[in-house]
């Protein structure tokens, strides 16, 4: 049995006691995410606390990119040339999901600690692997999960961490994502199970991260269900993708990637490195992910939640229902639709004794429900308290990819899926 990951000598705890010299950071992965959420940050605002020293990537187009957005980054083709040359503190990995694991083991055997876009990797083999080579090295992962730093988040953890509700029994958890970041995913790369573990572990990751922190605790079991409904080869026209598609004009999901400046430059002109199609059709034959699905997990202390997760609704956001022995917190955030510009967020608390207590807090700006960038300043400049246990390594990463994992194999395999089964 692997045992729990201690955090006490965290990279950021590490980092963060009273150092000035800049950090340094090689990247693997020039992807959208790299360069929005790290390189073009770490170049401007963060960069009298961090240097970025190298980028690698497959795609050199991309990876060119990246570099002149960011003042000259120098690229390399090699990922062992660029940490042999750079000797970073620590690498960046942003790239397909199903490559996390490589670099961040290659990493570590550098010796330098990762730090990794969620999920941390997207099946059991792979985690179990990870987790090893943290203990073989001694050096350490962090996974970036920014909506624990959303203050939306952090309240609703806060208000638990002091025993509001008392006893926690049961979570009701909905995440809603619309038809056009829902669509998104069944246009790229995420669309295949082999590159992203499906939705419910590449995006799901993020929901059952917040669910187990909140908890302060570790699932057990789990059962789910789960089909691909509404895209994939559900209508006959349907085609490659968009930019040749014969039905562009009668489509509602059409999506003209020539219009997109960044999605024309970053993507449909770096196709000839690495024949990656951005506009995959939503309806291919060959997507196997799915886009409705409903998991039911019990933790290690008796808790009980029940999630659902769909991709094609027509507006988006979230709404959580925490059930406790002194009462129930509920909460809701809006991404898209009539109610997305609300600028109050609202926690409301019923007690037993039928009172109503509403908690305000003012929504922020900024990607991530405000989460990025307070997780930049956390992890790079060290200059935000981390009281809530916010900053996350290998073992949330692994908790929060194996609910994912082990509702994949419950759906093929029609039956409950223990997580230790999934460690041993």
């Amino acid at each position: 049995m692997i045992r729990k990951t201690l955090w006490a000598e965290s990279l950021f705890h590490r980092w963060s006691l009273g150092e000035t010299m800049r950090k340094r950071y090689a990247l693997a992965g020039a992807s959208s995410r790299a360069l929005f959420m790290y390189a073009k940050p770490l170049s401007t605002e963060l960069k009298d606390y961090a240097e970025l020293v190298g980028v690698y990537d497959i795609n050199p187009i991309r990876a060119k990119i990246l570099s002149e957005e960011c003042g000259g980054i120098k690229v390399y083709d090699s990922f062992e040339k660029m940490m042999q040359d750079t000797r970073p503190d620590a690498t960046i990995i942003t790239t397909v999901d199903r490559f996390h694991h490589e670099y961040i083991i290659r990493t570590l055997e550098a010796g330098c600690d990762a730090i990794t876009e969620k999920p941390m990797t997207i099946d059991a083999e792979k985690c179990k692997a990870i987790l090893e080579a943290e203990r073989r090295t001694g050096k350490k992962v962090i996974v970036t999960f920014n909506y624990r730093f959303a203050p939306y988040a952090s309240r609703i953890k806060e208000l638990i961490k002091e025993g509001i509700v008392g006893e926690i029994l049961s979570i009701d958890f909905e995440w809603i994502l619309d038809t056009v970041h829902g669509a998104s995913y069944f246009r790229r790369w995420h669309r295949y199970m082999r590159n992203s573990g499906g939705l419910l572990v590449h995006k799901a990751t993020h929901h059952f991260d917040i669910i187990n922190w909140w908890l302060d605790d570790d699932p057990e079991l789990v059962f789910a269900f789960g089909a691909r409904r509404f895209y994939g080869p559900t209508r006959k026209e349907r085609w490659v993708r968009c930019l040749t598609c014969p039905y562009k004009k009668t489509c509602e999901f059409y999506w003209d990637i020539t219009k997109d400046q960044f999605a024309r430059r970053f993507y449909l002109e770096a196709e000839k490195a690495d024949g990656y199609i951005r506009d995959g059709c939503v309806f291919a034959d060959d997507i196997d992910i799915y886009d409705t699905m409903s998991v039911n997990v019990r933790y290690s202390k008796g808790a009980f939640l029940t999630y659902s997760l769909i991709a094609h609704s027509p507006y988006e956001g979230w709404r959580a229902s925490i059930n406790g022995t002194k009462g129930r917190l509920e909460a809701e955030e809006f991404h898209s639709g009539q109610r997305v510009d609300e600028p109050i967020q609202q926690i409301r608390y019923y007690n037993r004794k039928g009172e109503v207590i509403t908690y305000n807090i003012e929504k922020p700006r900024g990607p991530h429900g405000g989460g990025d960038e307070r997780l930049r300043r956390m992890l790079f400049v060290g200059d935000v308290e981390d009281n809530l246990g916010y900053m996350a390594g290998s073992w949330a990463g692994a908790m929060s990819i194996l609910i994912g994992v082990a509702s994949n194999i419950s759906i093929a395999e029609k039956r409950p899926v223990g997580i230790k089964d999934l460690l041993q």
